[in-house]
């Protein structure tokens, strides 16, 4: 991925990013083209600390037969994204933009036995059951066991041992402050999900960039709750 240095998140903020999203883009060659399915995952760790990306995939997916732990594939993970209109900007000559977040982990991927997919099911499940409390979780083991078992033949466990980490925070770090802010506010008002995402990333990222808006615009109420 290239990233040019003022976008690039460190170590532990990609791969925070990446757990956070849990569903990504799973990419790999079979030697003629790409093959790639979007998946949920999560993220562990190996007993020496290498990051794991975890999933499953149905057995007929034609992942499953490149899963032999010697080729790279590419986990891509992406966040929301937005359009910048130059006129959105305060000075002159500027361009149009995309602003983003994106994550690339790479690495070899292999099979998980029966034990391993088990767990991972569980594991999978409750990372994101939990973002549905108060909601009493889904457990596996409301299952039938016949119907679980079943279940569990038509998927295949995978893991990905990541071993390189690429991403992109592209929020407009390189501007000045004050067109840093016109463009977050400007995000903020178009009525759109990632957009007002994307801008609420930026007041988080450089807070000092509005202290002078926000100034400005309590003066302003002020004057007017004042006028004659």
């Amino acid at each position: 991925m290239y990233t040019p240095p003022p976008f690039k998140p460190d170590r532990a903020a990609s791969l925070a990013f990446a757990e956070a999203r849990g569903f990504g883009l799973v990419c790999a060659w079979d030697g003629a083209k790409p093959v790639a399915s979007p998946l949920p995952f999560y993220l562990g760790f190996a007993d020496d600390g290498t990051p794991r990306a975890l999933f499953h995939a149905a057995r007929h997916n034609p992942l499953v037969k490149l899963a032999g732990g010697t080729s790279s594939w590419l986990l891509a993970v992406n966040g929301a994204d937005a359009y910048v209109s130059p006129d959105w900007y305060v000075s002159p000559d500027q361009v149009p933009t995309w602003l983003y977040q994106a994550v690339h982990l790479i690495g070899t991927v292999r099979a998980l036995s029966d034990d391993e997919l088990a767990e991972q099911i569980d594991t999978l499940s409750a990372k994101f059951e939990n973002r549905l409390l108060p909601k009493k979780p889904w457990l596996s083991s409301k299952m039938t066991a016949g119907r679980l078992d079943a279940m569990k033949k038509a998927i295949v466990g995978l893991v990905m041992t990541v071993e390189e980490i690429e991403g992109s925070f592209k929020l407009n770090q390189h501007k000045s402050e004050t067109d840093y802010a016109a463009i977050s506010n400007a995000l903020a008002s178009q009525g759109d999900a990632d957009a007002a995402e994307i801008a609420g990333l930026m007041r988080a990222a450089r807070p000092q960039a509005f202290v002078t808006d926000t100034a400005a615009t309590n003066e302003a109420t002020t004057l007017e709750r004042n006028a004659p």
